[in-house]
């Protein structure tokens, strides 16, 4: 058998997974990392600990499978993206890595108001934002010259891990078009937005496929990580796209959601599917010719964990008992609710907005609570509003073509509850795939084997097994209908309030 190992940098650490090429997965192993936050809006995290992480996976991995790794053919990669990683000559870091959570860049991104957010949503597929790595570089150069001087390319997470493996810098399409300075439908940098920014273009890695070999592992490292130095690296992508493909979406009469912290539904085209408000933003796909048009919620299983942190004490405490996750008796509270929780609405702007709204000031609010309203029904109507939130996106990316169903993954798909829930307010049938959180891992590792000439993305794509399928209630839809509009309108009755309450200083006396 062959096998293939992918790496997911995410935010709160890297899984590292073993699949044979028969799509099925061996093991895993994880280890976290830190995250900083040097001052407001500023988020980061040391890519020394990613590679730290990459050191306690890689032989505890091995391991786990107990495979032999002269059997590895190919390691490729996922990784969060919207980055920016300073790195010299000799591939040193230079400072820490600007992750993609961090909004310090709000003066970078605004230079791009001279050329008008329409120009640059048509030109990169996504709207004005400080969170993407082009106003990121910029702020370094702005801010720490010196560092901005010495450095020879900026990278993001898992062009890193790459260059520890291989001493090579570059990056793939899908990361390359998340950083407001890539032409999406030419693929390549766009000397007008790098000139707006004031950058310079040698600082950008070159770019390639995701599919791309970039060499095999260098002697000194595959003798570090236990590993053979004849294993092939893959380029990989970033894991919105890495997510995209192991949610076995292939074509663009598919969609996926994915309920995790934050939550989107992603599916891939032909070409980019603009939103005349840009409301969504595209990204290119692993798959070449292809795009993962995308709109993505802050605060998806992030208002649930709220829900559990702020109401459900006690449930926490008797699922401690029981040895339960909290969530599991906090369905059962569920259970006792009808669709609508009495016509109680929760907006989920915990954490402001990106998709569909795109207002850092909005807030969280329940809407027609009165004095009959439990508990059970508070939560039922986070869950809805939720999916409330997500089909906005949905309904946009739907504007070039319905999709007959949805694959739902993420651990939001482990609640009985909510997954019939996304069934009825979509009118959609869910299913569940058998690997319910391994997608972007999955995707990871399918790119690393077409990358190795082991199989095709059309051969691969059978390795998504739905286990699970979830019809939706007609009658519960309809009633959703009615309610999702007033959801809706109940946002935009809010925005002026949303704005005074951001001019206020919060009272500290």
């Amino acid at each position: 058998m062959k096998y293939v190992i992918a790496y997911d940098l995410g935010t709160t650490g890297n899984k590292a997974t073993l699949y044979g090429i028969d799509g099925k997965l061996l093991a895993s192993s994880f280890s976290g990392y830190k995250t900083y936050h040097p001052g407001p809006n500023q988020v980061e995290q040391d890519p020394l600990e990613w590679w730290e992480s990459v050191k306690n996976t890689t032989p505890d991995l091995i391991a786990r499978a107990g495979v032999n790794p002269e059997e590895i053919v190919a390691i490729s990669f996922s990784g969060q993206m919207m980055g920016a990683i300073p790195v010299d000559r000799d591939g040193k870091l230079l400072r820490r890595a600007i992750i993609w959570a961090d909004q310090r860049s709000v003066e970078q991104s605004a230079r791009l108001e001279e050329v008008g957010n329409d120009f640059v949503y048509r030109l990169t597929g996504s709207r004005i934002t400080p969170t993407y790595s082009g106003p990121k570089i910029a702020w370094i150069k702005d801010n720490e010259p010196e560092i901005y001087n010495k450095a020879h390319k900026f990278l993001n997470a898992k062009d890193y891990i790459v260059s520890r493996f291989t001493g090579e810098f570059g990056t793939d399409h899908s990361d390359a078009s998340m950083t407001l300075l890539f032409d999406i439908e030419n693929l390549k940098w766009s000397e007008k937005l790098v000139e707006v920014f004031g950058l310079d273009m040698e600082k950008l890695p070159n770019v390639t496929s995701s599919t791309n070999v970039v060499s095999e592992i260098l002697p000194k490292v595959a003798e570090e990580l236990g590993l053979s130095k004849k294993t092939l690296i893959v380029r990989g992508g970033g894991d919105g796209a890495c997510a995209c493909l192991g949610a076995g979406v292939v074509s663009p009469d598919e969609a996926y959601l994915y309920l995790g912290s934050s939550s989107w539904v992603s599916t891939c085209s032909t070409e980019p599917i603009f939103d005349e408000k840009s409301r969504t933003f595209n990204f290119a796909y692993p798959i070449e010719g292809f795009y993962c048009p995308t709109g993505t919620m802050q605060a998806g299983g992030a208002s649930y964990q709220w829900a559990k942190d702020a109401l459900c004490q006690h449930e926490e405490e008797k699922a401690k008992a029981l040895g339960l996750s909290a969530f599991t008796i906090m369905d059962d509270l569920v259970d006792q609710t009808r669709p609508g929780a009495g016509n109680l609405i929760f907006l989920p702007y915990l954490l402001g907005e990106r998709s569909p709204r795109w207002n850092i000031n909005a807030r969280g609010a329940f809407i027609g609570l009165s004095s009959t309203h439990r508990k059970a029904d508070m939560l039922r109507a986070v869950l809805e509003g939720v999916v409330f939130n997500l089909k906005i996106v949905l309904d946009i990316l739907e504007t070039k073509g319905k999709f007959d169903k949805i694959r739902l993954i993420g651990g939001g798909a482990k609640g009985r509850n909510w997954k019939q829930i996304v069934a009825d307010i979509f009118g959609k049938t869910v299913t569940i795939p058998e690997y319910l959180e391994e997608a972007t891992s999955m995707g990871a590792a399918i790119i690393g084997a077409v990358g190795a000439g082991e199989m095709t993305f059309k051969e691969a794509s059978t390795f998504v097994r739905d286990v699970q399928f979830i019809k939706y209630n007609p009658e519960n839809h309809r009633y959703y209908e009615r309610l999702f509009e007033v959801f809706d309108r109940a946002y935009s009755s809010l925005i002026e309030t949303y704005e005074d309450l951001a001019k206020l200083r919060t009272y500290t006396n």
